[in-house]
């Protein structure tokens, strides 16, 4: 969107519904992490081996990257409440389904795989973005979305904290029937508190003519991701994270195989893993981002994720990957908030929706083929292998980024 503000909404009101959309992220996201601190258990006492459990992994990313990119149009054609109120409502059907099948009198595995589904349409993050970058001016938006880590940074700590002492001291299903009142609270407070569009009344109308049927116009949403002045931000997203992904994906098995970890260890490495993403996320991102440019600031993420690969590829103990962690974090967030904003930017405020749904596919794409390319690098090459294809993916990227800049070819565009 242009420097303009809707001018039907208060500074603040404004403020207020900002706020409100960090609080529902930062709930939504800590019962998804409390979710996937019982999955692993639950699928053990379902009599799920190693294999089946990877195929229930990556039936939830498939249907993620799938369900990402038409949520992402729904809402910018519907607008904010319309999804916030349904992300929520997915997510308590899926809870739902999560509590069904701890009962010993249903048809468990059956439950399990079906509590996936609605994964399809859980994205409150994506809706969450779209919100903060329709409330906020270009300058402020890398700031503001740099917030979301945050949120992220709760979920990640309270979620898996919660998870493994609910689980523990009330039974496996109690995590499941908290976020299950959770989630459904806040689809009572999207429904209630955020207003039906937070996009100007120009964008509005111009949505007006629209049919439901648009939602699912696939044709549409290509067009946008091939636009010139988003096509080059997206790849390198996709690209320059995607090792680091790989790892991230595998770690479970690393911890436990590599680092000789037990369980409780390296769920505090977890939560220190949630703690610098909250502090750099939710502070330095928006404190550089009004010193550096956002080209700049894109290199600089890239050429950190190249040196940490080189230490990742040297490392030989946990404490080695320790002091590694606040560069692989930086280089993470900095990739996600610098290229969020810049998409945002390079389209037009009625398909920031959309575009924020293409960017949260990065994710699911990586869930999805994670578990297969990433063990398969592991078992064949070893941990170290991570390490050498992030540092020859990134010094590539880098070098395309220092001949072609992104800015020459969005002024091509032009």
């Amino acid at each position: 969107m242009s420097g303009q503000l809707p001018g039907t909404m208060g500074a603040l009101r404004r403020q207020g519904i900002i706020i409100l959309t960090y609080v529902l992220a930062a709930l939504e996201l800590t019962c998804l992490f409390m979710q996937f601190s019982i999955l692993p258990y639950l699928s053990r006492t379902l009599g799920l081996d190693s294999v089946t459990f990877g195929y229930l992994q990556t039936t939830f990313g498939v249907l993620q990257l799938l369900g990402g990119p038409v949520f992402g149009r729904f809402a910018d054609q519907w607008g904010a409440r319309a999804a916030l109120s349904l992300s929520f409502v997915a997510a308590s059907t899926l809870y739902l389904l999560l509590v069904a099948s701890c009962s010993p009198a249903l048809p468990g595995v059956f439950l399990l795989f079906a509590s996936r589904l609605p994964g399809a349409l859980m994205h409150t993050l994506p809706a969450a973005q779209m919100v903060i970058t329709d409330l906020t001016t270009p300058a402020e938006r890398p700031a503001a979305l740099g917030r979301l880590g945050l949120c992220f940074g709760v979920g990640v700590i309270f979620g898996s904290l919660l998870g493994g002492t609910l689980s523990t001291t009330y039974g496996i299903q109690c995590p499941a029937i908290v976020a299950l009142v959770v989630t459904l609270l806040g689809a009572a407070l999207s429904f209630t508190c955020v207003p039906v569009t937070t996009k100007e009344a120009g964008v509005q109308s111009a949505h007006q003519g629209e049919t439901k049927a648009s939602v699912f116009d696939l044709k549409a949403i290509t067009h946008l991701l091939l636009l010139p002045s988003v096509l080059p931000v997206f790849l390198v997203k996709v690209i320059s994270g995607f090792p680091a992904g790989l790892f991230m994906v595998m770690f479970s098995i690393i911890s436990m195989d590599f680092f000789q970890l037990e369980a409780a260890q390296a769920g505090y490495l977890m939560s220190f893993f949630g703690v610098l993403q909250m502090v750099i996320q939710g502070l330095v991102i928006g404190r550089l981002s009004t010193r550096f440019p956002e080209e700049t600031l894109l290199r600089s993420s890239v050429l950190v994720f190249a040196i940490v690969g080189l230490g990742m590829a040297l490392m030989s103990s946990v404490l080695h990957f320790c002091f590694l962690m606040p560069g692989l974090v930086f280089g993470f967030c900095t990739l996600n908030v610098v290229t969020d904003s810049m998409l945002t930017k390079a389209v037009s405020a009625s398909d920031t929706g959309t575009m924020l749904g293409l960017s949260a596919s990065v994710h699911p794409l990586t869930r999805t083929v994670g578990p297969t390319l990433g063990g398969l690098l592991y078992r064949s090459y070893g941990v170290y292998m991570f390490g050498q294809v992030q540092l020859m993916v990134n010094l590539f990227v880098l070098l395309v980024l220092w001949r072609k800049p992104l800015s020459q070819k969005k002024d091509k565009a032009q």
